[in-house]
């Protein structure tokens, strides 16, 4: 064997060494070591979609759960999106971490809120988890970014960032 043939069969092993520890590094760098300190679980629907704040329950010891749909262009007030806003928004507080586990129910569904910098598939049978912390307050918009079916388009997403003070009082309106 050549030196030519010996330095062309070692080289491809280097580089591959030389590409694998810094990825190595960098995919341990990103694993999630935040203790969250509240779970929503987000389930898309066609064509909707519902959210479970798991950590607190109401008076029958259910989880606190609602349905959220797209606000209808005829019941739109001033200052509303069409086409993005819906009945019932995500309440978090701000500069508390947040767990996301997103899971579909009937096909897959794309979670994505870029205000974030989230966008998480939404599959039957398995759960997704992402982590979001909003900074400031107001509402943030996002919709299903998968082709899910028909209506795909009008699958909104809206978080609303308020005070800690406000998300108490609102959790405590629910429960």
């Amino acid at each position: 064997m050549t030196l030519i043939e010996l330095i062309w069969t070692i080289t491809p092993a280097f580089v591959l060494i030389a590409i694998a520890f810094p990825s190595f590094r960098l995919m341990y760098l990103l694993d999630e070591v935040i203790s969250p300190s509240i779970t929503i679980k987000c389930v898309g629907h066609q064509w909707y979609w519902s959210y479970e704040y798991s950590d607190y329950l109401t008076e029958s010891g259910d989880p606190i759960e609602f349905d959220s749909y797209m606000t209808p262009e005829d019941t739109l007030e001033v200052g509303q999106i069409r086409l993005l806003d819906v009945d019932n928004r995500v309440v978090i507080p701000v500069d508390t971490h947040i767990r996301l586990i997103v899971t579909g129910s009937d096909v897959i569904h794309s979670f994505a809120l870029p205000s974030f910098g989230v966008k998480v598939d939404a599959c039957p049978g398995r759960l997704n988890q992402a982590s979001i912390l909003a900074e400031r307050t107001g509402v943030f918009y996002g919709q299903c970014s998968e082709i899910c079916g028909v209506w795909h388009g009008f699958m909104p997403i809206a978080v609303e960032a308020v005070s800690v003070q406000e998300y108490l009082a609102w959790i405590d309106s629910l429960s």
